[in-house]
Parts: C-alpha cells; structure tokens; sequence
C-alpha cells in the first residue's frame, strides 16, 4: 500500500486511529537502476490529494526530474520561516506597532493552523478552508479575517522573493462593507465642550481635537516645538502607540494652518511642565485609556451618546464638509494619503454640489440679464 491515513495509537483502547491527513510512500527504479524510496506526509491532504502527490514523483522519477527527499527537507514550516520573515522583513519594514500585530496574528492563528506544515504545501483549499473556520466556527469579523490572510500572503510572497518556494496560492480576501462613521453635529459639540470645562486639560484637548482632525496618538505626542504660534501653524509628524513613539499612520509629515480661535487657545494653554502640548501635571503624556473614560464620563454629562476619541477626528472633517470646504482641502488638512479616505464625507455636501451644478446656469443668466436691460434702453 502506497497511500493511507495518518494515525495514531489510542491510550485507552489501544487501537490505531485516524488523526486526519495522509501519507505517501513510493518504491521506484530511478532510470539509472537504483531504486529509490520516498516517504513523506501531510496533515492537510485529503486521500485525493495524496494520490496526486504519488502520481508527481513517480513521474518526476520516470523524467529524471525527481530532486530526492533531502532536498525537500529544505523547506521550512511555517513556524520556522516566521522567525525569519519577522526578523528580515517585518522588523524592517514595518513600524513596532506592525510588527506586534502580525507577531499576534501568528501566534494566535497562523502557527496554530499551519505551523508543521511546510510552507510549500499551503495550496488555496487548505487557505479556503482556514478562511472559512475563521469566518464560521470562530465568528471573527471579515475585516479581522483578511487581517490574518494578508499576513500569511504577505509571508509567502516572501518566500517566493527569497526563491524558497515557486509559486503562491490564490488568496480571496473577503468583501468588507465599508465602515458607519460616527461624527458631533455643531449643537453636539457645543454641548460637549460645555460640560468639558470642569476640567481645563480635557476642555483644551477636546477642543484641539476638534479644531484640528488629530488622532488621539498624534494629539498626546504632538509638542511644543511642531508649533508655530507666530504663523499659527502645526507640524505633524509623529504618532503614540502601543507604548512607543513611531511616525504618524501615513508616514509622511505634514503641515496644517491653525484657526485664530485655536492659536489663541495654544497661547492661554502654554505651560513648563515639559515638551508635550497636553499632558498630566507632572508632564508626563496622557495614557488613551485614561482619555477615553474621561471623554466618556463629558459625553454623559452632556447628555450625549458615548464614544471614542476617533469620533473627535470625524466630527473635524464632517464640519469643514457641512461647511463646504472642498474635499482635497479637507485631505490635505486631515493628512489622508489619498482622496478615497476623505470621500466618506461628501455625503455631507448637498449644498455644495447644487451650488456647483448651478454654475452652468451662469451664463445663462448673464444674458438674459444684458438683453432686458438693452431692450429698456
């Protein structure tokens, strides 16, 4: 017999039983005479696979193709080339916080998975069936699932760059809807800052946040030195997160003019506690938790629905949108990448857009307006 199951023995009863996958063994002359024998096996074959492989290195052996076990044996598990992905390409290429989610995503579903597996061995049915146990039986979010799947295609475009492996399977992501975003009507905000003032800090950070479309790492990391009072502007080039100081969520830095009310603010909040703009009294910086249950606490004195800091950053480009700035000015002042992640606010702009298909009645208008006028004459 040259294909069976793999199994194992039964403490209890004794008995040999099933443990999922199969193995292969192949007995064959190479053309040269010699024979050659080869044995391997997969947790992630089913029988049908398994004779499949059979049929490859008969057919190989018959071609003189057949590169031999120990060659094979070269392959890494997955478990093994993650430390090496991790250590040459992560570590490299991605800031600490990166780094520490795709550590996270192996730990806890890739190596768990397909740790014994080599590497080569992970076809798309065994990554539509991890997909799916993921989506199904472990209930996680599809946006979390493509997480972990981008993570995987991202370790074996690797090694297909490093030549460890010569082809990378297909890997669907899931559709993802696109994201409600919450956001602080300009009543809303007005009460929010209202019942902020029993505490000057919070009062100033809601404010800044408001006024200037920071995320919450950018706000508590932001310092005195990227502030231009004189010129009324801000630099922003550095993001808090996960414990470590790293570069803002886009990479690049950019520079952002301040409201008179804003500057005006800065001036009043100046203090020598240290380099951070807001920060507790001894100036060290403001953990988000401690932020966040005090902006919890403002929201429910103000009557208002509970939410996170991010919420402060929507209601900042929700309110230039109502206002009717154009939405590249708004990119530009929220530091997006690209115009995608500023065009969920357009939906806020009605009035823009009838003001700018009006144009075309222009000159229209015009003319009509200089014929009455010439006929009166």
């Amino acid at each position: 017999m040259s294909v069976g199951p793999i199994k194992k023995k039964d403490k209890e009863t004794g008995r040999m039983i099933p443990t999922g996958g199969y193995w292969i063994q192949v007995n064959q002359k190479l053309p040269t005479g010699r024979l050659t024998r080869h044995r391997e096996q997969s947790t992630l074959w089913t029988k049908r696979d398994a004779k499949q492989r059979e049929r490859e290195i008969r057919n190989q052996i018959t071609s003189g193709t057949y590169k031999g076990k120990e060659e094979r044996k070269q392959i890494p598990t997955l478990e093994k080339f993650s430390e090496e992905f991790m250590k040459n390409y992560a570590a490299v290429n991605n800031k600490p916080s990166e780094v520490l989610s795709k550590q996270s995503r192996l730990d806890n579903h890739l190596i768990p998975k397909f740790g014994r597996v080599r590497i080569d061995e992970i076809k798309a049915r065994e990554v539509a069936d991890f997909r799916s146990d993921l989506l199904l039986k472990q209930n996680l979010k599809p946006g979390t699932v493509n997480n972990i799947l981008t993570v995987l295609k991202k370790m074996l475009d690797y090694a297909a760059e490093m030549e460890i492996i010569e082809k990378v399977p297909r890997i669907k992501l899931l559709p993802v809807d696109k994201p409600d975003f919450d956001f602080f009507t300009f009543d809303e905000a007005k009460r929010l800052l209202e019942a902020a003032k029993y505490n000057q800090e919070w009062y100033d950070m809601i404010y800044f946040a408001i006024r200037t479309g920071l995320r919450y790492g950018e706000l508590c990391e932001l310092r005195w030195k990227d502030i231009d009072l004189v010129e009324g502007t801000m630099r922003v080039s550095r993001n808090f997160t996960k414990g470590s100081v790293v570069t803002r969520k886009n990479r690049d830095a950019y520079t952002v003019p301040l409201s008179d009310e804003t500057v005006r603010l800065l001036k009043r909040h100046r203090h020598l506690k240290g380099e951070l703009v807001f920060s507790k009294p001894d100036g060290g910086r403001h953990i988000h938790r401690r932020f966040d249950v005090a902006l919890r606490r403002i929201c429910r004195k103000a009557g208002l629905r509970e939410v996170g800091p991010h919420v402060l950053r929507h209601t900042f480009g929700s309110h230039l949108a109502m206002k009717g700035v154009p939405l590249l000015w708004i990119k530009e002042l929220m530091g997006h990448k690209d115009i995608n992640s500023t065009l969920k606010y357009a939906h806020l702009m009605p009035d823009v857009k009838r003001e700018a298909i009006a144009v075309l009645d222009g000159p229209m208008k015009y003319l009509r307006q200089y014929y009455d006028n010439s006929e009166a004459n």
